[in-house]
């Protein structure tokens, strides 16, 4: 907390602060920080700090804060106001009602990623053979997608790819806390790379790949939120020139590990869905195509079934 004058009295005896107090400080210094969501960060990081649910905070409004306790919340704070995502302060995002690990090797999950489980989920669960089978995940980050699609779909198998080591350690440690790694493979490389070099195993096999892959044009990284642009993996993020590079080689290269019902799933950013959807149909592998919107209305997520 900068302002020195409000932690101690005037006298420079240490004042009293109760966990309510700090909120209402905090909330008052995020906005005046200009972050989006002062009240809620504040009250994140103070659950993070004292290893509690926000329940307790309004529950035990009055309890004072233990000298410790506000040294971490300070340190959170300068991170925060520093644009630092809460996320990579706490390390942890939920997802799909899960709780996943993160760091600044993994993109932080969104509420919009989940459409794409979601959809994912209704189209396995349509052919109980399905279920049994087996997904690819490419660009798995902090395997938020794979590994919500295992635990609700006791019966799947998954392997994973990425090209960060660092964000497979990630995911791996996911898995293990979750309970998931004897259902899920994690295979470092480039996009499909590391399934061509095992195709006898992956060629016609899956049931589906699923990807959340780099979708922000180029020329658009400068102008994303602070929080997003100086913290989060820009690998992750650029998707080329037009945004659609990594689209492209799925579109090219993910019919052939599919069976002859499977479909590949991928999210997609503002505007790109028709686009993706013209590429697919000038394609001669691809058939049906479905386009599901968000909550917002926007088309965020493209399903194309192998012909």
């Amino acid at each position: 907390m900068a302002e020195r004058n409000e932690i101690k009295g005037d006298g420079g005896q240490q004042e009293v602060w109760t966990i309510g107090r700090i909120l209402k400080w905090t909330e008052g210094y995020f906005q005046k920080a200009g972050l989006d969501s002062p009240r809620l960060d504040a009250e994140v990081l103070l659950s993070h700090v004292l290893k509690k649910e926000r329940i307790f905070l309004y529950v035990h409004f009055d309890q004072p804060m233990e000298a410790a306790e506000l040294a971490v919340y300070k340190d959170c704070i300068k991170r925060r106001v520093q644009h630092q995502p809460v996320a990579y302060i706490t390390g942890h995002k939920e997802f799909m009602g899960l709780d996943f690990r993160v760091t600044p090797a993994t993109l932080i999950p969104r509420p919009d990623t989940e459409i794409l489980v979601e959809a994912v989920l209704q189209r396995l669960k349509a052919g109980t053979e399905a279920e049994g089978s087996m997904i690819a995940d490419i660009g798995t980050g902090s395997g938020a997608i794979c590994l919500s699609l295992l635990n609700y779909l006791p019966r799947l198998q998954a392997v994973t790819v990425d090209i960060s080591p660092e964000a497979l350690a990630v995911a791996e440690e996911n898995a293990r806390e979750l309970g998931l790694s004897e259902r899920a493979e994690f295979l470092q490389g480039d996009m499909l790379v590391p399934l061509k070099e095992q195709s006898a195993r992956f060629s016609g096999r899956l049931a589906a790949i699923v990807s959340n892959p780099p979708y922000i044009p180029r020329g658009d990284i400068a102008g994303l939120a602070p929080d997003v642009r100086a913290f989060e993996p820009i690998g992750a993020l650029d998707g080329g020139e037009d945004g659609l590079d990594f689209y492209r080689r799925l579109l090219a290269e993910g019919a052939e590990f599919l069976q002859g019902d499977g479909f590949l799933a991928m999210e997609a950013g503002i505007h790109q869905a028709q686009q993706l959807k013209a590429l697919a149909e000038s394609l001669p592998q691809w058939g049906r195509c479905e386009i599901i919107r968000d909550l917002a209305g926007i088309e965020r997520v493209v399903v194309l079934w192998k012909k």
